[in-house]
C-alpha cells in the first residue's frame, strides 16, 4: 500500500471475473501488474462507484478501464479524458454496474475531488451472462489498452 499512496499514477480495471467480457477491465489490471513500471499504482474494482472516489483520491492521473455496451462492435475501444470536459454519460453508463462510472465521475466533479487527470478505456464487450467466455475481440483490446497505457505512462 505504501508504494501506492506515492505513486502518482493509479490504473483501477473494473469488472466481474466470471462474467464474461465484463473481467476485461481486471484482466487490464492483471496484465500490468505483471509489466507495469512500479510507479503505476494498480487496484480492481468491481465497479462500485462510491469506491472509486475513495481510490482515486490524491492522484495525479487515474485510468479507468471497463467493459461497455453502447452498439458498437466488440473489442472496439473508446477513450475518454474527463478532466476537463463533461462525461459522455450515455457511454460510460452502459456497464453492468448500478451506481458506476459515470455516476461517479459526475459526484466526483460535483464535489471537486476528480484528479488532475482522469482517462477512462471502455472496452466495448457483448457477452456479460455469469460464465460467458470472454471474446476474442475483447481479449484482444485487452492487450492493446494495456500496450497503449504502458505508452502514455511512458511519455
Amino acid at each position: 500500500m505504501a508504494a501506492a499512496a506515492k505513486s502518482p499514477t493509479l490504473v483501477i480495471g473494473i469488472g466481474h471475473p466470471h462474467r464474461g467480457d465484463d473481467a476485461a477491465g481486471l484482466l487490464v489490471a492483471r496484465r500490468l501488474q505483471r509489466q507495469a513500471p512500479p510507479r503505476i499504482a494498480i487496484r480492481e474494482s468491481t465497479g462500485d462507484g462510491l469506491s472509486l472516489l475513495d481510490r482515486w483520491q490524491q492522484k495525479d492521473r487515474v485510468f479507468l478501464v471497463d467493459a461497455i455496451q453502447s452498439g458498437a462492435p466488440e473489442g472496439t475501444l473508446h477513450r475518454f479524458e474527463l478532466g476537463q470536459g463533461p462525461t459522455p454519460f450515455e457511454a460510460c453508463r452502459n456497464t453492468p454496474h448500478g451506481f458506476g462510472v459515470a455516476e461517479a465521475i459526475e459526484l466526483a466533479r460535483t464535489l471537486g475531488r476528480l484528479p488532475r487527470r482522469l482517462i477512462v478505456y471502455a472496452i466495448e464487450g457483448r457477452a456479460f451472462g455469469i460464465g460467458d467466455a470472454l471474446s476474442a475481440a475483447v481479449e484482444e483490446a485487452v492487450l492493446e489498452v494495456v500496450r497503449r497505457i504502458c505508452a502514455e505512462v511512458e511519455v
